[in-house]
């Protein structure tokens, strides 16, 4: 972050006197106690548990102060008012004085390999950072902004929204100087009026930009009334300023031309989605200056977030988060640090379904075992685990739940328990609850889903 104790207590205005304090350098930020290391800064939020609950511990693990909105005794501290609140003013302050490029995504689908893309093309020429996982919110966005690399050029954020205003609220924290609108689609509907609605929360990434800043947005009527008067406007699609002129789409990959670009474009994956987005990142990075020959070598060699997560329906009504054709320990953390996060259903228990992560060579038990940090009883009421790697996180786990909500089904050579494990999640899934489900392909996950989807018993 760059930045020292002291001056973080005047950028927020800490409401105690902190020359009692000495001025140490603050290394970064974690809401999570259990993450915290040598000479970070504490900032309990307020989720399914208090974070100031955690305080103590966070000080053993190492943090040099933390942010609190009540005395604390004994320890570095700076009394704020709204902890989340002082977390996003820290991570403006911090934007400010690095005076770093923000380029920021947002879109109903595609964001997130959107962000990727960019980030990739832009590292060509540039140090670049990006939001990590899915950490697109009110509190994802921030903390990316606090764990950004000293000397990062260009810094590529994700914004998502779940109720019309979140995008404002980001947009006017992090002031990007290029917005790219990948679509209106239909999520989150239940939080608004209609697609219209979600277009115009989409839109607001351009109210913390400056006068004749770059934004892109689909040739879509839906956003007509919300594009901005005092910005400079691209659209692209069919017949917009940029489309795609020719694509050839493979099992594997896709080639395509676009009206702005001298040659073809090879990408490693397949989706005109996938071309579309290409197609805005490259309009994009051009005008950073990345040469058309740098955008057509660093697509041969793209990187994305891939595997998605789903939300779907099974049978008896409750909600599926499928995320079940891939898997690794990053993944997977972040996953089950979203679930947990998510609000249950009224009525309704949170229940996980974890698989074997696969090809992790020989620490592959010893990473499965770090997953204990992300699975708690406080947000998570029942974990089916199935698997071989995963057995001895399994036992970690039935040590911290009650008895009757841990249960272990095996996947070796010698014996697969798939069909048990899957009655069991049946008889666990509540009309109302939800399921997280993740693990790596071999694993079929996928077929549990299915099945769940199709079939309440």
């Amino acid at each position: 972050m760059n930045v020292t104790l002291h001056e973080v207590a005047g950028v927020l205005a800490a409401r105690n006197d902190i020359s009692q304090f000495e001025d140490v350098a603050l290394t970064k930020p974690e809401f999570d106690s259990r993450l915290i290391g040598t000479g970070d800064l504490f900032v309990p939020l307020k989720g399914a548990r208090d974070g100031h609950d955690f305080i103590e511990t966070a000080f053993e693990n190492g943090a040099v102060a933390t942010l609190s909105e009540k005395e604390v005794e004994g320890h570095p501290y700076l009394l704020v008012d709204d902890v989340l609140a002082a977390f996003q003013k820290l991570a403006q302050y911090v934007l400010e004085k690095s005076q770093v490029d923000v380029l920021a995504v947002t879109g109903s689908n595609g964001k997130t390999t959107t962000k990727d893309m960019l980030a990739q093309l832009l590292s060509t020429t540039y140090k670049t950072y990006k939001t990590q996982g899915n950490y697109n919110n009110e509190i994802g966005l921030p903390y990316t902004v606090l764990h950004m690399p000293e000397g990062t050029d260009k810094l590529v954020l994700e914004m998502g929204q779940d109720h019309l205003g979140d995008i404002h609220l980001l947009s006017e924290l992090a002031h990007p100087k290029t917005a790219i609108v990948t679509l209106v689609g239909e999520a989150h509907l239940a939080f608004f009026k209609d697609r219209s609605e979600i277009a115009k929360g989409k839109l607001q990434i351009a109210d913390g930009m400056e006068n004749g800043s770059l934004l892109l947005a689909p040739a879509d009527p839906i956003v007509e009334d919300y594009l901005p008067a005092d910005q400079k406007v691209v659209r692209f699609g069919p017949g917009a300023e940029l489309e795609i002129t020719d694509l050839i789409e493979r099992k594997d990959s896709l080639s395509f031309k676009a009206n702005f670009l001298e040659k073809s474009l090879d990408l490693p994956v397949t989706g005109k989605y996938n071309a579309t987005n290409a197609m805005i990142v490259s309009y994009v990075a051009l005008q950073e200056g990345v040469t058309e020959e740098q955008i057509g070598q660093a697509f041969q060699n793209l990187e994305l977030t891939r595997n998605r997560t789903e939300w779907k329906k099974a049978a008896n009504g409750a909600d599926i988060l499928s995320d079940v054709y891939n898997a690794n320990p990053t993944a997977m953390k972040l996953i089950l640090e979203t679930f947990s996060a998510i609000p249950a259903n009224e009525g309704g228990k949170k229940l996980a379904v974890l698989a074997d992560m696969k090809e992790l060579g020989d620490q592959s038990v010893q990473l499965h075992n770090q997953m204990i940090l992300s699975i708690t009883p406080d947000a998570l009421d029942t974990v089916i685990f199935y698997g071989e790697d995963i057995a001895e996180l399994a036992q970690l786990a039935s040590q911290m739940f009650p008895i009757g909500h841990v249960y272990y089904f095996k996947k070796t050579a010698e014996e697969d328990q798939f069909e048990a494990m899957v009655k069991q999640v049946k008889e666990s899934l509540g009309a109302h609850d939800q399921i997280l489900l993740k693990g790596s392909n071999s694993m079929n996950l996928a077929k549990l889903v299915e099945s769940l989807e199709n079939e309440c018993n």
